[in-house]
């Protein structure tokens, strides 16, 4: 026969193993994190390397257009502000105004990649491509890198606003919305290293 005291020792149990697994979870994302560092190190390492190579080719001087670039800069760190809007409104327990600042943080994005699509379509018609020399293959390497991290983003947030609708501030979505926060200003940090690396020096 089971006893009250069975019961709540089981409940604490439980919980103590949520706990944990919960913090597994905050470690397995820092150790993407860090991982993903070595990434980014890696590309821009390659970078530094072949950005002098231009096969005769065109320059970055010649085809980068600043004006979009500082604009797609500009974006960015405005949605890197509304993420850690929508955390202050998460501490806060106000639900709708953090989903409201998820959705504008993923509006920013979109319109930081749409921007990145349109500059690489522009590159290849000036005909600029990976195959035009190795300036090239590492810039659209890392730059490319870079999109996809914020194209995944994306679709991280737009789940997470769904999962936010459907079961408002738990434990488990408080965790979700602080690595997706942590994660958006890691990829701003990348980004303004990219901006300074390859585009400042880039027209140098």
């Amino acid at each position: 026969m089971t006893t009250q005291h069975d019961h709540a020792h089981g409940a604490h149990d439980h919980e103590h193993g949520h706990e944990e697994h919960e913090q597994l979870k905050v470690l397995g994302f820092w150790i993407f994190v860090v991982t993903d560092c070595l990434l980014f190190g890696t590309l821009f390492a390659t970078f530094a390397v072949l950005m002098h190579n231009f096969a005769g080719g065109p320059t970055g001087k010649e085809l980068f257009e600043l004006p979009g670039i500082i604009a797609s800069t500009f974006i960015l760190l405005t949605s890197s502000f509304t993420s850690g809007l929508a955390v202050l409104a998460m501490n806060k327990g106000k639900v709708k105004e953090m989903i409201s600042w998820l959705a504008v943080t993923a509006v920013l994005g979109l319109a930081f990649v749409v921007l990145e699509i349109n500059e690489f379509t522009h590159l290849v018609h000036e005909g600029a491509t990976m195959a035009t020399s190795a300036f090239w293959s590492a810039f659209f390497t890392l730059v490319g890198t870079h999109g996809l991290h914020v194209s995944v983003g994306l679709f991280w947030m737009v789940a997470l606003m769904i999962q936010l609708k459907r079961r408002g501030v738990t434990p488990v979505t408080r965790r979700k919305v602080t690595n997706l926060s942590l994660y958006w200003h890691f990829l701003d940090v990348v980004w303004i290293f990219l901006f300074t690396v390859v585009y400042l020096m880039g027209v140098m």
